[in-house]
């Protein structure tokens, strides 16, 4: 039986291209997967993996999610209390810190211990972040199931403003350097999160989300 993979819609995703880069992948690797796009808490209980996109301000996303009455508790319930795989999206991965300092301060889910702040960058380097990087990937990155698929060097497309600063003796996954090392992949435990868009990615976002389909927690 395939598993059930959920790609919620909270109003606030790049949900077409998320679900057909998501069935490529899953193709690709010849892994039955049932991808199911939906605002239902009760399916994203029963789900096998979760994945939470997200494209605008953290604020705004965070609104959009908690005003899905019962999907708060859903993403707790299977998340943190069952430990199924899960995948949040650019702001999507930005829900996963302790707080958001857009448009104010906002919490998160605190399922990483880290802040989203604005991008401070030299004058010369342009704000949103937008286009292809090169991915660094940390010694942690390079043992991880899902970002050890990729490597050092792989081109991936960002579009943001905001970015994951990491809490004190916490390490991301993988990084992109922009003026800076910007956060690019953080993970813990049973969830993970990519700033990059791998559904705009190509090659190197099929092999990521190939590998978090797979993903044995």
């Amino acid at each position: 039986m395939a598993e059930k993979c959920v790609l919620i819609d909270y109003g606030s995703g790049n949900l077409r291209s998320a679900e057909k880069a998501l069935i490529r992948a899953a193709s690709d690797a010849g892994l039955q997967r049932d991808i199911v796009v939906t605002n239902d808490p009760e399916r994203v209980c029963k789900a096998d993996r979760v994945i939470l996109p997200g494209v605008g301000a953290f604020a705004d996303c965070r609104k959009g999610l908690l005003s899905i009455d019962g999907m708060k508790d859903a993403l707790d319930e299977v998340v943190r209390v069952q430990g199924r795989p899960f995948l949040g999206i650019c702001v999507g991965m930005q829900l996963m810190a302790a707080e958001g300092h857009e448009f104010g301060v906002h919490k998160g889910m605190h399922w990483v211990n880290s802040t989203v702040k604005p991008l401070a960058l030299p004058p010369q380097f342009k704000v949103p972040h937008m286009g292809w990087n090169n991915l660094q990937l940390s010694t942690a990155g390079h043992e991880h199931p899902v970002v050890g698929a990729l490597n050092s060097g792989d081109h991936v497309y960002f579009v943001h403003s905001y970015h994951m600063e990491m809490d004190a003796g916490e390490t991301p996954l993988a990084t992109v350097d922009y003026g800076q090392p910007i956060t690019a992949v953080v993970g813990r435990d049973n969830v993970i999160g990519s700033q990059f868009h791998p559904e705009k990615s190509q090659t190197a976002g099929l092999k990521f989300l190939a590998a978090f389909l797979k993903w044995s927690v």
